[in-house]
């Protein structure tokens, strides 16, 4: 019953803000956006009178963007297209499943609760011919198409989500004002970072800014930096082989991570306050070391959300801005991104529940979020001019010129590891704990989940 009340209340807060969506922000026809694709969708599709059901995380400013860009479906399709979003998704979407009254697309933050639903029979397969359109629309496709494969109940893989919306975590950040000073480069190569960290201790100063500290969560940062650097010294299906366990945690080519981690964190003279300092400062307050005067450290590796812990007023692209985390020339690894990202799945079949997946593959589809804020895409069709700004141009970028991509292995693996054992262990390891050590605790603790 629990399902089916949040079925009917859901609703009714779907058609209070159904009005306010009707509006489209950007005139049909005006602007550099991609118009021929919403003009040919809308003249091959009529879904008049049907009613297409949307559930999903975005709430506040989010859930206006997102309706937004549904106004333009709403508008092309003829469909009466309702969304609702909650901050306990990922407990009522399968609540509601269970209950027989999910809505007919559920977007999810984690592709670990979509193989969850597929695997029990709730999630409707998209396909191989939408499998094979992302292959061939989307930057690194195999990797998008292998994000959203799964196993179906009867064991069979499928196609079940599509990837809509991502973040990308493999940035590094810095003041340019403090590298023109010194006459640092932008490294381009991770042999070229670490010759220029060398650099910045044999002129006196400290290169990085590293803080662990997240309360109840602290470690996490770390399992970024490790997974990142899996990326970059291992073949992406090894990294695939480790999120699944199918190569135990303290394999030779994890623990080579950890250890490339430590390379930067556990050395003295590579980190503001030094290595004991890295655990016990926050995460938040990290960063801050670079706008100090003197600088404090002059590089900061964290995820494109991090300027929401700058210092206020600071300009992006201006007073700070970021690099790509950048691959190691002898492995030939080509250039990995780490990210994360919200993924759109049928819960529910039907023809406006397809329609709306087909509406996502055209290119103004992503154009008109990206034109608003908050939104990155791989779709290599999109006019990239219309991003709202150059930082979101540049890290879009970055996207489009990825080979491989992968997910955050921590949000992929068991609550109990990534969430867990992984954050506990990474603030044993910068504490001195040998990485061997370290990993063969968090692989006990995921065999004690099994």
């Amino acid at each position: 019953m629990k399902g089916l009340f949040f079925a009917g209340t859901a609703m009714l807060a779907l058609f209070a803000g159904s009005a306010s969506a009707q509006d489209l922000i950007f005139p049909p026809g005006e602007g550099d956006f991609h118009w021929d694709s919403y003009e040919s969708y809308a003249d091959r599709t009529n879904l008049d009178g049907e009613q297409v059901t949307i559930f999903g995380p975005w709430l506040g400013p989010d859930q206006k963007l997102v309706e937004n860009v549904l106004a333009y479906f709403r508008a092309a399709s003829g469909a009466d297209v309702r969304y609702v979003g909650s901050d306990s998704f990922e407990q009522q979407i399968m609540v509601d499943a269970e209950a027989g009254s999910a809505p007919n697309v559920a977007v999810f933050p984690q592709p670990g609760l979509a193989a969850d639903m597929a695997e029990r029979g709730f999630l409707a397969p998209l396909g191989p011919d939408t499998a094979e359109w992302v292959r061939d629309n989307y930057a690194a496709g195999e990797s998008w198409v292998d994000l959203g494969t799964f196993d179906g109940p009867g064991g069979g893989q499928n196609f079940y989500v599509f990837p809509y919306k991502i973040d990308v975590k493999s940035l590094v950040w810095y003041v340019p004002e403090n590298f023109a000073d010194f006459g640092y480069d932008v490294p381009q190569t991770m042999e070229e970072l670490k010759a220029l960290t060398r650099q910045m201790v044999e002129d006196g100063e400290t290169p990085w800014c590293i803080g662990l500290g997240s309360g109840g969560a602290t470690g996490w940062p770390a399992t970024d930096w490790v997974e990142d650097l899996m990326l970059r010294t291992q073949p992406p299906e090894v990294y695939d082989q480790w999120v699944g366990n199918e190569i135990p945690f303290d394999d030779p080519r994890v623990v080579a991570a950890i250890e490339e981690f430590g390379w930067f964190a556990r050395n003295d003279d590579f980190v503001a306050g030094g290595s004991r300092a890295v655990a016990s400062t926050d995460f938040r307050d990290s960063p801050k070391g670079l706008f100090d005067a003197p600088p404090q450290c002059f590089m900061h590796r964290q995820a494109s959300f991090i300027p929401a812990f700058f210092p206020e007023g600071t300009r992006v692209g201006t007073d700070v801005d970021f690099f790509y985390f950048p691959p190691y020339a002898e492995k030939d690894l080509g250039k990995p991104v780490l990210g994360a990202g919200t993924m759109f799945g049928i819960t529910r079949d039907s023809p406006g529940a397809r329609a709306l997946i087909d509406f996502l593959k055209t290119p103004i589809a992503h154009e008109l979020w990206m034109a608003q804020q908050g939104f990155l895409t791989p779709h290599q069709g999109v006019n990239t001019d219309l991003y709202a700004n150059e930082t979101l141009k540049a890290l879009g970028d970055i996207l489009l010129n990825a080979t491989t991509f992968r997910f955050d292995a921590s949000d992929l693996m068991p609550g109990g590891v990534g969430a867990g054992s992984f954050w506990t262990g990474m603030v044993d390891y910068v504490g001195g704990e040998p990485a061997a050590q370290v990993a063969r605790t968090i692989q006990d603790s995921w065999e004690a989940l099994k």
